[in-house]
């Protein structure tokens, strides 16, 4: 039973940088009606900042999207956004992602990323994910980039992770990112066993229909998908934050920020001690600069 939960979590954590109908590009037309039809959402809500969450289950598939106004300009969020190696510097800042490099070939890019538990852990022991980084759109007026991978373990598939933004005023930024994947019969009883053992009083954020639900919010597969989308929403955002601080101090200062930002939510995504994630991830991050 024990290993039943370890392919469970283990699987759960590959569910993560994933997309398929939530990653559509919308466009800056798109993106500024969105912006627009969300302002009553942005202004008011649970998160105490301009952010609208979404998630959905449907049959072997899960999506999670999020809605944010970044306080950085659009240069900055666009250059970052457009860069495989600076998502690698964002991905690793997960708790899940054990490693990220990226390897330039001939008319393609690709991202090899490992994931496993929230606990130290061997590369050769985590699983891989190999993205492929599609020719990212940028503008003046408008960034997008996604990363695909086709195949992935445990009877996964269709792996896309998609950030897209426009500017809004000299220091402001609308981002939208979503992502979703494909699971086969035998994902989806090792995931439902994990929920309903180990996992079952884990939650998300949105608010469950009457009688449903741990504290009135939703779990199981969308308390997966929800928490994941704040999780990587967080680490764009400190990321972003870091490259205000001198070269020798940003790596520091985006892991502090990404763990710090994420204890406003204990109930959804406390799972380790600051001094745990920080001495983790130094060490994630100095094996992540060479290639495996």
């Amino acid at each position: 039973m024990h290993k039943s939960w370890t392919w469970a979590a283990l699987l759960l954590a590959l569910l993560i940088p994933s997309l398929a109908s939530a990653a559509n590009a919308l466009g800056a037309a798109g993106l500024q009606a969105q912006h627009t039809a969300l302002a009553p959402q942005l202004a008011r809500n649970a998160f105490g900042g301009p952010l609208v969450l979404r998630s959905d289950e449907a049959s072997r598939r899960i999506d999670g999207e999020v809605y944010a106004v970044l306080e950085h300009p659009f240069a900055r969020v666009s250059s970052a956004l457009s860069d495989p190696v600076q998502w690698c510097d964002i991905l690793i800042l997960h708790l899940n992602t054990k490693y990220c490099h990226t390897q330039a070939g001939p008319g393609a890019t690709r991202l090899d990323v490992r994931v496993g538990k929230k606990v130290p852990q061997s590369l050769s022991s985590a699983s891989k994910l190999d993205f492929n980084w599609k020719e990212p759109v940028v503008r003046p007026d408008y960034v997008a980039a996604s990363m695909e991978a086709p195949d992935g373990p445990y009877d996964t598939s269709n792996y896309r992770l998609l950030a897209e933004a426009i500017p809004l005023d000299a220091n402001h930024t609308f981002l939208h990112m979503a992502y979703a994947t494909s699971y086969g019969g035998a994902s989806e009883f090792a995931m439902q066993l994990y929920l309903g053992t180990i996992a079952r009083d884990k939650v998300g954020f949105t608010r469950a229909p009457e009688g449903k639900g741990e504290d009135g919010y939703v779990g199981g597969m969308r308390g997966v998908v929800e928490r994941n989308t704040m999780r990587y929403y967080l680490a764009i955002d400190a990321y972003l934050d870091s490259l205000e601080a001198p070269a020798g101090q940003q790596l520091e200062h985006r892991l502090k920020a990404w763990f710090d930002a994420t204890e406003k939510y204990p109930r959804q995504l406390h799972e380790v001690q600051r001094d745990e994630y920080l001495r983790m991830k130094h060490d994630e991050v100095a094996r992540q600069g060479r290639p495996q």
